[in-house]
């Protein structure tokens, strides 16, 4: 039977790429990626077909491996992080759906197995590296409007920040987009304190990872680039330094019990 495994390979450290994405690749005769994703997989990716397509290329790329899985190729469909997250796996049904509508002439496609193979997100990894900034709360925007009408996509950030929750930013910035991160900054102020922790994370878990911590106020695009991720804490998220080491953490309404408990212990003495 025809088969395509869509695989989120994590972050960048191999040691994340979860055994079921490993056991899937291997599984693979053919790859499909940009070429940066399977240059961080290094020799898994060792006597496999590349099918490397460049930025820009992802309904290419989708095409592709539904292509060559329809040909009875064991075939790998790879994106970084989870591949459902802003990612390749939703082309792939996109493409799909518009074969079912008529608008595509590749009923092969259909015949296809599909398994969908989760990675660990940015968000996640960034996260993690400076402690708990996703415990309670969260939501995800992508400040890229090549596909997101840019009145929606500051309608989600006055939402998100109206609900106070932690926010975490993808593609804040890009060579030819550079403003909207600022403007996100300056919407989230109206709504949470100018001290909120923001954890600026760029090439998050690879060899040339930076992880910085600022306030709110503080976040500047200039200090952003198309590598990395800009996650926002809520009005709750504390940021805590214990010597040489830094934490951010987002409480999960604990503050809250440990108050009534208290008091309730107040009471019975």
């Amino acid at each position: 039977m025809s088969k395509l495994f869509v695989i989120g390979s994590g972050p960048g450290d191999a040691e994340l790429l979860t055994p079921k994405a490993l056991k899937a690749i291997q599984a693979s005769t053919d790859l499909v990626a940009y070429g940066l994703y399977l240059d961080l997989l290094g020799t898994m990716c060792a006597g496999k077909h590349h099918h490397e397509l460049p930025l820009g290329e992802e309904t290419g790329r989708a095409r592709l491996a539904l292509d060559l899985a329809a040909s009875g190729k064991t075939t790998a469909l790879i994106s970084s992080g989870d591949i459902g997250i802003y990612a390749m796996a939703t082309l792939v049904f996109e493409l799909l759906d518009q074969q079912l509508l008529g608008k595509e002439n590749h009923p092969e496609w259909l015949n296809v197995e599909i398994e969908v193979i989760p990675g660990i997100s940015a968000m996640q990894a960034g996260a993690s590296r400076v402690g708990a900034l996703l415990g309670h709360d969260f939501c995800t925007i992508s400040l890229s409007d090549l596909l997101t009408p840019w009145d929606t996509i500051m309608n989600r950030i006055h939402h998100a920040g109206a609900g106070d929750f932690v926010v975490s930013f993808y593609n804040p910035v890009s060579k030819k987009r550079d403003w909207q991160l600022n403007t996100a900054r300056d919407i989230l102020l109206q709504y949470r304190p100018a001290q909120t922790p923001v954890l600026i994370g760029r090439q998050l878990t690879r060899p040339d990872e930076s992880i910085n911590i600022v306030t709110l106020e503080k976040l500047d695009a200039r200090d952003v680039d198309m590598f990395t991720l800009v996650s926002v804490g809520n009005s709750e998220s504390r940021h805590i330094v214990n010597g040489s080491k830094e934490w951010v953490y987002t409480p999960r309404g604990y503050k809250k019990r440990w108050v009534r408990d208290t008091e309730m212990q107040q009471v019975q003495a």
